[in-house]
C-alpha cells in the first residue's frame, strides 16, 4: 500500500514538473514575441534619440515601450542577459563582446546606429597647431574610450602608436614616437570638461560630450569612427530573430528616422551608411 501511494505521489510530482515546464516554455515564448518591448534608459543621447526618433515608429505599429533606468551600462547589460529587459542601445561592438567575454553574457547586435563621436576639445588654445612641448593632455581612463584618445592624438599628428598593435587595444605603453613629450593623464571621462582649465587639450567621448553640455562643434579634430566603436542595438542572442527585434532595425533604417536625423542633426551624430 506504501508503495503504491509513493508511486502516485511521484507520478503527479512528474504531472506538475510538466505542466510547470510547459507553462513557464510557453511564457517565454509569449514573452519573447511580445509586443512589449521592454528597454535600458540611461542619461544619455542614445537613449535619447531612441525614445524620441524610435519609439514612436514603434508605438505607431502596435508596439508598448516599458523604460527600465540604470545608473550604468554594466547594471543594463547584465539585466538584459538575464532576460529582465530586451534591449539597449547605448554600447558598441567592443563593449558588448568585453561584457560577454568577462560576465558569460549572450549578447548580439544588430545593427550600427548613429553615434557621437569622440574629439579634442580645449578651453585655453584656438588650434591644434598651439601645441607645444610638455602639453598636458586629458583622456578616458577606461579601456575602449583610452584607446579610441590615442587613436585620435595619432590622428592629429601628435603622436605615433605601434602599427603592430590593435588599434582598439592601444594604450599609453604603445606609444613609438612622443616628439612634443606630452604629458597624459588617464581620468573618469565624466571628470573631464570640469577639469578643462587644467589641461592643454583632452580628448571627450562623445557621450560626456552631450551630457556636459558642450557644443560638438568646438571639437578641434573628431575621430574616424571605426567600426567596433559605431553604437549598436544590442539584444541577447536568443531574441535576435524575434519579430520585435527586427521591427527596431527596421525603424532605425527607415525612411522617417533617415528624415528624422537630416532634420536634427547639428553636427553631434556620426550616422552610419546602413543597408
Amino acid at each position: 500500500m506504501v508503495k503504491k501511494i509513493i508511486s502516485v505521489l511521484t507520478l503527479s510530482a512528474l504531472i506538475l514538473t510538466g505542466v510547470t515546464a510547459c507553462g513557464t516554455s510557453g511564457e517565454q515564448t509569449e514573452a519573447k514575441d511580445s509586443k512589449t518591448i521592454k528597454y535600458g534608459k540611461a542619461a544619455g543621447p542614445y537613449t535619447l534619440l531612441f525614445e524620441e526618433a524610435i519609439v514612436p515608429i514603434l508605438e505607431e505599429q502596435g508596439y508598448q515601450m516599458e523604460s527600465v533606468e540604470f545608473s550604468d551600462l554594466l547594471q543594463s547589460d547584465l539585466a538584459m542577459n538575464e532576460g529582465e529587459i530586451d534591449v539597449n542601445v547605448e554600447q558598441h561592438t567592443a563593449y558588448m563582446e568585453s561584457f560577454n567575454e568577462a560576465q558569460g553574457g549572450e549578447l548580439t547586435a544588430l545593427t550600427p546606429i548613429p553615434t557621437v563621436p569622440a574629439g579634442i576639445f580645449t578651453s585655453t588654445h584656438e588650434s591644434l597647431d598651439e601645441i607645444s612641448d610638455g602639453a598636458k593632455i586629458a583622456l578616458p581612463n577606461d579601456v575602449s574610450n583610452t584607446a579610441r584618445a590615442y587613436a585620435v592624438l595619432q590622428k592629429a599628428g601628435w603622436i605615433t602608436l605601434d602599427s603592430n598593435v590593435d588599434i582598439s587595444k592601444v594604450t599609453q605603453d604603445d606609444i613609438v614616437e612622443n616628439p612634443y613629450k606630452l604629458e597624459f593623464t588617464e581620468m573618469d571621462s565624466s571628470n573631464i570638461p570640469r577639469s578643462l582649465d587644467d589641461f592643454d587639450y583632452a580628448v571627450i567621448p562623445g557621450s560626456i560630450v552631450y551630457s556636459a553640455g558642450i557644443d560638438p562643434r568646438s571639437a578641434l579634430l573628431q575621430e574616424d569612427v571605426a567600426e567596433h566603436l559605431l553604437l549598436q542595438v544590442v539584444v541577447r542572442e536568443d531574441n535576435k530573430d524575434t519579430d520585435w527585434a527586427k521591427a527596431i532595425v527596421a525603424a532605425y533604417h527607415s525612411d522617417e528616422f533617415k528624415q528624422y536625423m537630416e532634420e536634427n542633426n547639428d553636427g553631434l551624430w556620426y550616422v552610419p551608411d546602413v543597408k
